[in-house]
C-alpha cells in the first residue's frame, strides 16, 4: 500500500504493510496492560511483582506475566532474578526501554487530559 508523501516522509510504505515488524512491536508496546507496565518502570526505579500489579490496578497475575515476559523478550524490561528464598525480582527498563517510555509519556498525559471530554461526547451519541 502507498502512502501519501507527507506520510512517506515520517513513515516507509512498510509501516501499513500486514508483514511489517512494527505491527508486532505496535501490539506488545501499545497494549493496554504494555502501556501500563512501561509507564510504570518510566521512572527509572526497579519495581517488584507485587509493585507493578498494584500500579498497573486491575490486571490479573497470568496477565502481567504475559505482559512481563513479552515486554523482556523485545528487550524493553530488564528482569532481575536474585538466587535468594524467598524468591527477588525486580523489573526495570533497558536503556531502549526507557528510550520507549520517554516517547509514551507525553501520549498518556495527551489521553488522561482529553479522555473525560472524549467519552462525555461519545456517550452523547
Amino acid at each position: 500500500m502507498k502512502v501519501s508523501n507527507p506520510l512517506r516522509r515520517h513513515f516507509p510504505d512498510a509501516v501499513f504493510a500486514t508483514g511489517c515488524p512494527s505491527r508486532t512491536v505496535l501490539d506488545h508496546v501499545m497494549s493496554k496492560w504494555g502501556l501500563l507496565v512501561l509507564l510504570s518502570l518510566g521512572d527509572g526505579e526497579p519495581l517488584r511483582w507485587s509493585e507493578l500489579r498494584r500500579r498497573a490496578e486491575g490486571v490479573s497475575e497470568k496477565m502481567l506475566a504475559q505482559t512481563l515476559r513479552t515486554l523482556v523478550a523485545d528487550g524493553l524490561v530488564l528482569r532481575d532474578a536474585r538466587p535468594v528464598v524467598p524468591p527477588h525480582v525486580e523489573y526495570s527498563l533497558t536503556p531502549r526501554g526507557l528510550e520507549l517510555a520517554a516517547h509514551l509519556q507525553p501520549l498518556m498525559e495527551w489521553v488522561v487530559e482529553n479522555a473525560p471530554d472524549i467519552l462525555e461526547d461519545a456517550a452523547a451519541d
